[in-house]
């Protein structure tokens, strides 16, 4: 064994696995659209996550963009995401790999942020599939596992697993708003904890 190749990769991991900041993080939300989220397994409390996220990351400063597959045959995002967002806030892709498109890859770099928490659908396959991409061009991902789904249960769970196993840290859309926090003093904090509760969530610690 090369101790220094070993060294190495404890580093990696470690920092990997730092806790990171709203101002180093982009969330991308993949391909939550209209004609393919209602055939996902769960699909309103899939949506109702992204929500979530959505509007945390807008309340602490964090940049948003999403991921539209092929839209004139699966349509745009979901209204509820749609009106949050804005079209300035869309990516058109036709790769599953988000980050195999120029234009996907050039809007992601321009944002300069090293940590990208992605979420969406399908969890097993654009999900996956851009968190690879994302990965192997040297972000670190985080995969906002409970605003991830799939048409079925088991494709959402081996999904999930190989990015696990891929070295993307699974967070939930709670964890990563109390990690943009910080602290209960964040002047936002009390408005964050307002959407945690949403999801019958009453407090950190």
């Amino acid at each position: 064994m090369d101790v220094g190749k070993l060294a190495d990769t404890l580093d990696f991991h470690q920092a990997d696995n730092a806790r990171a900041s709203a101002g180093e993080t982009l969330v991308l939300l993949v391909d939550p659209q209209g004609r393919l989220m209602p055939a996902i397994e769960h699909a309103a409390a899939v949506t109702a996550a992204l929500d979530r996220l959505l509007r945390g990351a807008d309340l602490l400063g964090v940049p948003v963009r999403a991921t539209e597959h092929c839209a004139e045959a699966i349509g745009s995002a979901v209204a509820v995401l749609a009106g949050r967002l804005g079209p300035e806030r869309i990516i058109a892709k036709r790769s599953f790999d988000a980050m195999a498109e120029p234009g996907a890859r050039a809007a992601v770099a321009a944002l300069d942020r090293p940590v990208i928490a992605i979420a969406g659908v399908e969890a097993h396959v654009c999900v996956a599939q851009t968190a690879l991409g994302l990965r192997a061009a040297g972000y670190r991902v985080r995969v906002v596992e409970d605003a991830c789904g799939s048409r079925r249960a088991i494709d959402r769970e081996a999904g999930l697993a190989r990015l696990r196993a891929a070295g993307c840290v699974p967070v939930t859309v709670e964890a990563l708003m109390f990690e943009w926090c910080g602290s209960a003093d964040h002047p936002a904090f009390k408005a964050v904890l307002s959407i945690i509760k949403e999801a019958g969530i009453t407090g950190a610690g």
